[in-house]
């Protein structure tokens, strides 16, 4: 399916599980549809089920917008709780469009008593979710639920058999072009892989020191990746340039956004460091991982112009990173969506 057929389909009002492989544009189609309703005045609750995920699409995370805090099971007494508290209570009745990125690390238990608690709130007991329309946004290929436990996927809740989401699998790739490696990432993703994916991968193996230039060293710790970062920009000649992030709004709303920002508080740059994108602006050229090299500086704004790997030029402006309620910014960061990328997590 195309990303305007599954656009064509979320204008109907139905209810949605918008998935496709990683690259497909679940994110740029949930963004179109949220601007197509912005311009017929409805406002979408955006949620997501981690708060470094709601730091990605501008909302906040499943557990905060419905009330249910840190709970792991619904009672009687907990649902008529949260029923009583009013700005939770305002929130769900005013909602008309609900939309809930990377389902897939939503646990079944957590979807159903979100449920419970809108069908509660909004007096409406039969009906799904107390008859929003939900768009459930996510793969189940890639991360699960987040939990000590053994847990159900979401897909598994009651909930979600209510629901009865029309499935629109988005099927067009829009950020690798490489097929032989579109192939290893769909072998390994579907677990269907044979000696031909093996063998691209093991033709890529190459000894330490002829890594190329430039090309991210992975580690599974952010203090390797600080440490190797620091090291190869103290390497660099010539004085750094220093970008602070900001922020404005409420204070343990941007506490969370930092903890969820791929961006450092505090950005250290000299011209020929290599660095990587944090967000996503089409519209500039680059996309969350886009790789680079600080060419300079932009005279008069100080913003850091980058030459990408395919050769392009970028000057990077700041980004903001935020949370909305009911059309209202809550808190927002500020910052260079950059970060430094000789190094980086396997995460």
């Amino acid at each position: 399916m195309t990303q305007s057929e599954a656009l064509s389909i979320l204008k109907t009002g139905a209810n949605v599980f918008l998935t496709g492989e990683p690259g497909s544009g679940k994110t740029h189609t949930v963004n179109a549809y949220i601007s197509w309703l912005r311009s017929h005045g409805i406002e979408p609750s955006i949620t997501a089920s981690t708060g470094i995920a709601a730091t990605h699409v501008g909302g906040m995370t499943m557990h905060a917008w419905s009330g249910i805090g840190i709970a792991d099971r619904m009672t009687p007494e907990l649902l008529d709780t949260i029923s009583n508290k009013e700005h939770v209570a305002k929130r769900l009745q005013k909602a008309k469009v609900l939309i809930i990125d990377e389902v897939s690390m939503l646990s079944a238990n957590v979807l159903s008593m979100v449920d419970d608690v809108v069908r509660e709130v909004r007096h409406e007991p039969t009906l799904a979710f107390g008859g929003l329309q939900v768009v459930l946004v996510g793969d189940f290929f890639q991360l699960p639920p987040v939990s000590r436990n053994a847990v159900q996927f979401a897909f598994e809740s009651p909930a979600w058999a209510k629901l009865n989401p029309i499935v629109c699998y988005l099927s067009e790739q829009h950020r690798q072009d490489d097929s032989q490696f579109l192939s290893v990432l769909g072998a390994i993703r579907s677990g269907e892989w044979d000696h031909t994916h093996v063998s691209l991968i093991t033709a890529r193996e190459a000894e330490y020191d002829s890594i190329e230039e430039g090309v991210p060293q992975l580690f599974t710790h952010n203090a390797d990746v600080d440490r190797i970062n620091s090291e190869q920009l103290a390497k660099l000649p010539g004085s750094p340039k220093t970008f602070a992030m900001t922020a404005t709004g409420s204070s343990a709303l941007a506490e969370a956004l930092k903890r969820g920002c791929l961006s450092p508080e505090t950005l250290v740059l000299k011209e020929g460091a290599v660095v990587m994108a944090t967000k996503n602006n089409p519209a500039v050229g680059y996309a969350n991982g886009t790789l680079g090299i600080v060419t300079g500086f932009e005279r008069g704004t100080n913003y850091p112009m980058i030459e990408t790997r395919s050769g392009r030029e970028i000057t990077i402006a700041p980004a903001d990173w935020a949370v909305e309620e009911g059309g209202k910014v809550k808190a927002k960061l500020t910052q260079i969506p950059l970060k430094l990328a000789w190094a980086i997590t396997i995460h």
